[in-house]
């Protein structure tokens, strides 16, 4: 049994789905990748269903619709730890995250227990990105880190390694976020849990087929779920003081 699943959550990806696949199995061979999808009306889930016809490393986890990304991740870790697999990786389907990085972040996960793809560590970046989507992720990344009181500087990555041990440390249907702050809250729960957090410098790169999935009710959302949990951290520190 294969000691490695990567997810891959998707909603309309029918023209990058093949790729990815492609690139994920000639960085790590062994790895099985299970596809999420939402029920792509592109037929996105289809053509996972033809791939994994021909490849036993490969299948789908077809979601009756569009639930957002915690919700996808959420169901994805279940079928991991079913399953028993050992290591956990989460990765876009768009290309934006370089399956080539993910052998360094195996190794690095032999002694972490979340290792993140990081874009705003020394040797990381982004390529391709419009000045305000740079100052929205920065700023918000930078928003998140103090009001939590974290020391991990990309907390909204979506390109990770999870350990397994890790992830049934965390009841993980109190993980509520849907959109980009799931990666937040993930993040931050194991690291206030005391998990080990290592960070791995990628670079980031903007799709260039299909379209992004970011919009402003997930902005919203982070900004609000992160107030209140940063609120709570810090009533809670201080209670411990007293």
């Amino acid at each position: 049994m294969p000691e490695t699943v990567v997810l891959v959550p998707t909603y309309n990806e029918a023209a990058s789905i093949r790729a990815i696949i492609q690139r994920i199995h000639a960085a790590v061979p062994d790895a099985h990748v299970l596809v999420l999808d939402d029920a792509s009306p592109d037929g996105t889930g289809a053509i996972v269903d033809s791939i994994a016809a021909e490849d036993a490393r490969v299948a789908v986890l077809h979601r009756p619709e569009k639930q957002g990304l915690g919700a996808a991740y959420r169901a994805g870790f279940e079928y991991a730890l079913d399953h028993g697999y050992e290591r956990v990786v989460e990765i876009d389907a768009d290309g934006s995250h370089d399956p080539a990085e993910l052998p360094a972040m195996l190794r690095a996960a032999e002694t972490a227990d979340l290792v993140i793809g990081s874009r705003w560590v020394a040797g990381g970046g982004v390529h391709d990105w419009p000045r305000h989507r740079l100052a929205v992720s920065r700023l918000g990344n930078r928003y998140a880190r103090a009001a939590l009181g974290s020391a991990i500087f990309d907390l909204t990555a979506g390109f990770r390694v999870y350990r397994a041990n890790a992830l049934r440390m965390l009841d993980l249907e109190r993980v509520s976020s849907q959109g980009y702050c799931f990666q937040v809250e993930m993040a931050w729960r194991l690291e206030h849990a005391g998990c080990t957090v290592t960070e791995h410098p990628i670079l980031f790169r903007e799709r260039t087929v299909g379209r992004s999935k970011m919009h402003i009710g997930i902005v919203a959302e982070a900004l609000i779920r992160v107030t209140g949990w940063g609120l709570q951290h810090r009533l809670g520190r201080g209670a411990r003081r007293r």
